[in-house]
């Protein structure tokens, strides 16, 4: 533990953790004011526009008994439950996070795998994604997110004296790297046999991006980006439809009424909302024109109804909350917490990743993957996966100002 603060010091630099005591000294709030206030704007936001996004859909299908507000009350209910977990995740200190890491994913893996049981998973539109409960679907894959972000942390703390680039290459490789590697190729095989391609792009991010952050040699950093190419390539070869989403992407104009329907419609609505919108409610591609508008393309929903003034204020709360995950992780590490510290910023890896590739796919430049946008689109997990996390943050952020005051966390 004493090498895992001294690397982090070094890394992170700035004022010693004494300094910082005596400076926090005054008397503070207990919270981040301003997280939780982003985090529940964007939750109402949501709320609203999975209701204006959805109401066709809601109307059209016998499965929600016709009823427009189907979506709205489901998202509603979700919200709330989500809400509560984040209540219960803030009275968590770290400590118990940093213990139970290891088990929480061998917990997820378990889930993962059922998923995969014939009769246990749930399929939709030919994915096995989902875990049916009685009243909900469970997607593991979403609290994987979360649980890999602990993981890695707790894994980069107890691994800190094998990570830095003054140890040989062969002991970083062999103790430091290859153990997480072959995790991350375990849950990596788990999710495309799903398949959930996003899902898996997001989980390897985080995982090498906590390490990374915790002080991996960044050699091997610069080797796997180099091998990451090659890993695609075998990727899209094993599964074709793959590489016709990548082509289709690049030229969506060609086939309109096929592979490029999605994304046409998507770039229309964007083209429709110009600066300040058609007005709430009153978008034309969410007549059942544009597919998945209220969960992967709820943002062109936004940007045709609100316009580019909607999609800016959104992308203005992404950008506060990942900085402030950032800058709580770096208070932390400088209190040497390093254990909270990548956890802060594991978080901001996982929303940054994720909420970049949704938006990416909105506007066409990423192919079309199935990943929500973090607080807003509809789907249970993805919710209160969300809401843990930055009820994480805001246990970290309360913390560290217990440190600053000089009291025991």
């Amino acid at each position: 533990m004493i090498q895992a603060r001294t690397s982090f010091e070094r890394i992170f630099g700035g004022l010693g953790a004494e300094t910082l005591k005596r400076k926090g000294r005054r008397a503070m709030a207990a919270y981040d004011a301003s997280l939780l206030w982003t985090a529940l704007m964007l939750l109402a936001l949501g709320l609203v526009m999975v209701y204006s996004a959805s109401i066709a859909m809601a109307e059209a299908s016998s499965f929600t008994g016709y009823h427009p507000w189907y979506f709205l009350v489901r998202h509603a209910l979700f919200t709330v439950v989500a809400l509560l977990c984040a209540a219960v995740v803030f009275q968590l200190p770290m400590a118990t996070w940093q213990r139970l890491a290891p088990w929480l994913f061998l917990f997820c893996l378990l889930l993962l795998a059922l998923v995969l049981i014939p009769g246990v998973g749930k399929t939709v539109n030919g994915a096995r994604r989902w875990l049916p409960l009685y009243f909900t679907n469970v997607q593991p894959s979403e609290l994987m997110k979360l649980v890999v972000v602990f993981y890695a942390a707790s894994y980069a703390v107890r691994k800190a004296e094998f990570l830095p680039a003054h140890q040989p290459m062969g002991k970083t490789l062999a103790r430091g790297f290859l153990p997480l590697f072959a995790a991350m190729v375990l849950v990596g095989g788990l999710l495309l046999l799903e398949p959930d391609f996003g899902a898996f792009v997001v989980i390897v991010a985080i995982g090498f991006g906590v390490l990374f952050v915790g002080g991996l040699d960044g050699r091997i950093i610069i080797g796997l980006l180099a091998l990451l190419p090659f890993a695609l390539g075998a990727i899209l070869v094993a599964a074709p439809y793959r590489l016709q989403r990548l082509t289709t992407f690049l030229k969506p104009w060609e086939d309109p009424l096929g592979k490029g329907y999605q994304l046409t419609h998507s770039l229309m609505a964007f083209g429709r909302g110009e600066f300040l919108g058609v007005g709430l409610g009153d978008s034309v591609e969410k007549l059942l024109y544009l597919p998945e508008a209220h969960t992967d393309f709820l943002l062109a929903v936004i940007a045709e109804e609100l316009g580019f003034a909607g999609v800016l204020v959104v992308v203005m709360l992404f950008m506060w909350l990942l900085f402030r995950a950032w800058m709580i992780g770096r208070q932390a590490a400088r209190l040497q917490q390093p254990f909270s510290a990548l956890t802060a910023q594991g978080i901001g890896i996982w929303l940054g990743v994720q909420t970049f590739i949704n938006m990416g796919v909105n506007v066409g430049l990423l192919p079309t993957k199935g990943l929500t946008l973090p607080f807003l689109s509809f789907g249970g997990s993805g919710i209160v996966a969300s809401c843990v996390a930055v009820a994480v943050l805001l246990r970290i952020d309360y913390e560290n100002r217990r440190l600053l005051n000089g009291h025991n966390v």
